[in-house]
């Protein structure tokens, strides 16, 4: 799914037109990366949890030449999916 179909899905669960269903979503996606900029965290009942966590520093490698190369420490989002969304096989 790509956002194009979100905003579809929103058209149609709500009876918007596209322009505002677009700008509904986007106006989501704004508010959940200010959010996650700013290091909260973001918690959506029966979907899931987005975190950002620090990234230790450590040592890759270049896969072409094999040379050593330093990670610099850093910041990542994690996702921890909902109940919901969890899927056990």
């Amino acid at each position: 799914m790509i956002k194009a179909d979100l905003v579809r899905k929103v058209m149609g669960a709500v009876d918007l037109s596209q322009a505002k269903a677009n700008e509904a979503v986007n106006a989501v996606f704004d508010a959940m990366r200010d959010a996650l900029t700013g290091g909260e965290r973001i918690e959506l009942r029966g979907f899931g949890v987005f975190l950002v966590k620090n990234r230790k520093r450590g040592i890759g490698r270049n896969p072409k030449t094999g040379v050593e190369v330093a990670i610099p420490p850093g910041k990542t989002i994690r996702f921890k999916p909902g109940k919901a969304l969890r899927v056990i096989d």
